[in-house]
């Protein structure tokens, strides 16, 4: 779930409050471990789909990217859903 998302929910009168909740939260620990904006993880993982979409059909909604900051290093994860594998190749 996007930012944009998230606030939607948030409008919305009547929100699945365990889905906010875990949205929330969510938001809370990306920006805490990364300071990477949301909107920063949502661009990159647009990009990741765009391009892994030319060999995969990926399921968008069930997609998620993280970013994990250690001492000296940090680590993408992309959990990618992958409906389908693409036998030819677009170019």
């Amino acid at each position: 779930m996007s930012f944009m998302d998230l606030v939607k929910a948030l409008l919305n009168k009547n929100p699945d409050s365990k889905e906010v909740a875990k949205e929330r939260l969510r938001f809370v620990l990306v920006h805490d471990r990364t300071s990477i904006s949301p909107e920063f993880l949502d661009k990159v993982k647009e990009e990741i789909i765009e391009v892994i979409s030319r060999y995969m059909e990926i399921d968008k909604e069930a997609t998620e990217v993280n970013f994990h900051k250690g001492e000296k290093t940090a680590m993408l994860e992309a959990n990618l859903a992958v409906k389908e594998i693409k036998r030819e190749v677009k170019s």
